[in-house]
């Protein structure tokens, strides 16, 4: 009885070790297609639907929920971009609607829900965001132009997608950790660490 046991065992560690082999063989395969820093720049341009059709954009609206306090709060959110580097942001509450805008030089804000309802000149970092929020390409499209650097980071996940993970360093200092859905390689995320007031 002891010998069809052992055969079992044996059968067993032999399935192990095959199964080990080609998990090891798997994840080799992996890591010899992961892309290159310019794959996923170029894959990002593409799914956007090619250079030439985002240069032909010359504005964009965005439209939706803003949720705040865990989605407790639920504002209306339009944003309409414009080229060159133009942004305006409305979100409204209960008839009450904050405004933040930038026209490439300067920013102006309304905000109701802190008692003021006169237009006021942003700070310089206070419109940073704007600037950025102006893009209508997004970070990664010419990258090079707007001097930014970029660094390919791996894959994190992202409420349960394994993303793509590029660091883009702009010209002011500021930072994007932006995630691209291994997909579509569009965004689904971009976190930002930003100066503010030298800090």
């Amino acid at each position: 009885m002891l010998v069809p046991f052992l055969n079992i065992m044996r059968l067993q560690i032999l399935f192990f070790a095959i199964a080990a082999a080609l998990a090891g063989s798997t994840s080799l395969a992996q890591d010899q297609t992961k892309p290159t820093l310019d794959e996923l720049v170029a894959k990002n341009i593409e799914a956007k639907g090619g250079a030439d059709a985002l240069r032909a954009l010359q504005s964009l609206k965005l439209t939706g929920k803003l949720l705040v306090n865990q989605g407790q709060i639920q504002l209306t959110h339009i944003q309409i971009k414009k080229r060159p580097g133009e942004v305006r942001t409305d979100e409204t509450l209960q008839g009450m609607t904050a405004v933040e805008a930038y026209d490439g030089k300067d920013g102006w804000r309304i905000s109701p829900f802190q008692g003021r309802k006169d237009p006021e000149k942003m700070t310089a970092d206070d419109v940073k965001p704007l600037i950025e929020d102006a893009e209508i390409d997004g970070p990664l499209v010419d990258w090079k132009a707007k001097e930014s650097t970029l660094e390919y980071l791996g894959r994190e996940d992202v409420d349960g997608t394994s993303a793509y993970k590029v660091k883009v360093v702009r010209k002011n200092g500021d930072v994007n950790f932006v995630f691209l859905d291994p997909d579509h390689f569009l965004e689904i995320r971009i976190l930002t660490q930003r100066i503010r007031h030298g800090a």
